[in-house]
């Protein structure tokens, strides 16, 4: 039987379309009504998302920072209290096992957010470590608040101050008969926050967010909206955009983080973390692949297309793709072989879409691009705007 998380009666009651999906367990919605107008009030207004299903750990005690640092291809030590980290962690061939947010809440207490269940990972990665680490999945109810009218929905709530929170800081606030923890971080590349509370204020949370957010068009939205602002954004996803290399059954299928642009993660100054000999050995000799952003000719999506060169040889495939409302550019992630992949290249797409029975397929003309194609100000404002 699928869990149900501590928002679902709200959101079974707005689930018009009655279109869910499995999210490590949990029943979760695919979409409400109408995606288009979940994705534009993630652009235009507030956006509500349920992130219950998300993984939480939370790991304790006096060597937390060291097991981190040990763990984590980036320099824990530099997250401070109060502060959330973007990380990635390897095995010992310098493979991404998975990516997430540190949330560092106290001296010795993080909070580790992830897409996939990895406690096993953590707890061998623990040994000889005084560290204790708690699947607090199901303790945390969480909820994705974004969009540009986001900070003042929450203001709206009584959260004075909230518009000084600067990005990826994180304050505790009352609320009703206990608290919530809110963090301005998200997954849309938008103004956003994350508000985290226990499940038993849950409930509560979500009628007093409604409420707050009727003037700012607050709608509920599903993860078919969520991935194409996350497309937008430039954000990858692990298990679509790489497989995590505790999962994979053939050799050569998973990624470093150099083959996932994700080099700038990766610590080489702090002393010794899982997979360090093998990346140093990867950026000495190369990598095998490029991870790529692509702006594809025309505005069929490149969903699971092979990527060819001028010679039409196979150099890569599409892992995500979407086409972007707000930037009105058709979007494509890809993992091509190198040396493929600069913005030089001359690259295309095989595309096949179906009309009413009939299939066709055409040749787009990609180009390399390098920075997102939807990063407004006000993601970095500070303090954030319409509040």
């Amino acid at each position: 039987m699928m869990l149900r998380t501590a928002f679902h009666d709200r959101v079974q009651a707005l689930n018009q379309s009655n279109s869910w999906y499995d999210w490590k367990g949990y029943t979760s919605p695919s979409s409400y009504e109408v995606v288009e107008f979940e994705y534009f009030a993630i652009r235009n207004a507030t956006a509500v998302f349920d992130l219950c299903p998300m993984t939480k750990y939370r790991i304790e005690g006096p060597d937390s920072e060291a097991y981190l640092n040990r763990l984590m291809t980036r320099d824990i030590s530099k997250l401070k209290v109060g502060r959330v980290g973007y990380s990635v962690w390897c095995d010992d061939q310098g493979q991404v096992q998975d990516d997430g947010t540190v949330f560092h809440l106290a001296d010795t207490v993080y909070r580790l957010c992830s897409q996939e269940r990895c406690l096993d990972w953590l707890c061998w990665a623990a040994l000889g470590f005084d560290v204790r680490i708690t699947d607090e999945t199901a303790a945390i109810a969480a909820l994705a608040v974004q969009g540009p009218t986001s900070c003042a929905t929450l203001r709206a709530m009584g959260f004075d101050g909230i518009e000084m929170l600067k990005p990826f800081g994180m304050r505790n606030f009352p609320f009703a008969n206990g608290e919530v923890m809110i963090s301005r971080t998200g997954f849309t590349g938008d103004l956003g926050y994350e508000v985290w509370t226990t499940p038993d204020l849950a409930l509560p949370l979500w009628d007093a967010l409604f409420e707050a957010g009727r003037d700012h068009l607050i709608r509920a939205v599903g993860s078919e909206a969520l991935n194409i602002a996350r497309i937008e954004a430039g954000f990858i996803q692990a298990g679509v955009d790489f497989v995590p290399a505790e999962q994979t059954i053939r050799p050569g299928r998973a990624r470093s983080p150099f083959e996932l642009g994700l080099g700038w993660l990766v610590d080489f100054d702090k002393p010794h973390f899982t997979g360090r000999k093998a990346l140093l050995a990867e950026q000495k000799n190369g990598s095998r692949y490029r991870f790529v952003k692509l702006d594809v000719e025309g505005n069929k999506p490149a969903e699971h297309s092979f990527i060819f060169n001028a010679r039409k040889q196979v150099v890569g495939t599409v892992t995500s793709a979407a086409w972007c409302p707000s930037a009105k550019t058709n979007i494509a992630f890809a993992s091509l072989e190198m040396p493929w992949g600069l913005p030089e290249h001359r690259l295309s797409a095989e595309i096949y879409y179906n009309r009413e029975l009939k299939w066709t397929r055409l040749m787009a003309t990609c180009r390399v691009i390098t920075d997102p194609v939807f990063d407004p100000e006000r993601r970095r404002m500070t303090p954030a705007p319409s509040c």
